[in-house]
């Protein structure tokens, strides 16, 4: 079988049995999280494009300009 557009994917997935879809879903989760984790770490590595925003919040946390809030 071969899929050729979202639709087509997205009705294969309602015509799945609930234990299946079910299955499908954690999978899907589990990969965002990865991906997420992924997307954070490149984020806020040495080069990433976060690196600068930590380094001025963690400035600004030393000066007392904000708090920990746990």
């Amino acid at each position: 079988m071969s899929l050729q557009t979202i639709t087509e994917i997205k009705d294969a997935i309602l015509s799945l049995p609930e234990k299946q879809r079910t299955s499908l879903r954690d999978w899907l989760i589990e990969i965002d999280k990865k991906i997420w984790d992924s997307e954070i770490e490149l984020d806020f590595s040495d080069s990433g494009k976060g690196k600068k925003n930590l380094e001025k919040l963690e400035k600004d946390f030393e000066k007392g300009l904000c708090f920990n809030m746990l």
